[in-house]
């Protein structure tokens, strides 16, 4: 009874750990990482974890430097659906991520992108974690986790991809308003 018990807790971790579920996923990439080499034209933010813990809070520290994932549908969530215009950044490093002009809603709990903006700051490597194979998205300046990239799940997008990033790893920096000439 124990082992069917210790199945069900798993799965039902796994589950929700997972986030949403794709019916296909990307095939991995070659990256830079912080223990990796990184490529000449990357400038890692290096930091000590005592200066992470203090520029971050304990949510931004537990998902961007811990890998973890925060609760779907949260407040993060809420205020992404509800920004206009702009770009997102990291919320480690300031790093240029995404762009309000690639999110969509896919209802699945947490922001979602369909291209990043500025490519060279966004790194993905295979996520062997929790028992299944997906591709983890990262920021490449920082080595910051952001979330996954999925490929195949059918939504209309020009890429048939889901970057299902953590709202809590991302800043929103409003696009400016037009300079108005002075009379």
């Amino acid at each position: 009874m124990s082992h069917i018990r210790n199945r069900l807790v798993l799965g039902l971790t796994l589950a929700v750990l997972g986030g949403c579920t794709p019916k296909e996923m990307l095939p991995p990439t070659t990256m830079s990482t912080p223990s990796q080499s990184p490529r000449p034209d990357t400038n890692l933010v290096a930091k000590t974890d005592a200066e992470w813990r203090k520029l971050l809070t304990p949510e931004q520290y537990h998902v961007l430097r811990e890998a973890g994932t925060e609760r779907a549908h949260g407040k993060a969530y809420a205020e992404f659906k509800a920004q206009g215009a702009g770009t997102y950044v990291c919320g480690g490093c300031g790093a240029e991520l995404f762009s309000s002009d690639h999110k969509f809603d896919s209802h699945c709990g947490w922001p979602s992108f369909y291209d990043p903006a500025n490519a060279k700051n966004v790194r993905t490597r295979e996520d062997r974690s929790f028992g299944g194979v997906r591709v983890e998205v990262l920021c490449a300046q920082c080595g910051g986790h952001l979330g996954h990239v999925f490929k195949g799940e059918g939504f209309k997008t020009p890429t048939d991809q889901r970057y299902c990033i953590n709202g809590v790893a991302l800043k929103f920096v409003p696009k400016a308003a037009a300079a108005l000439p002075t009379p």
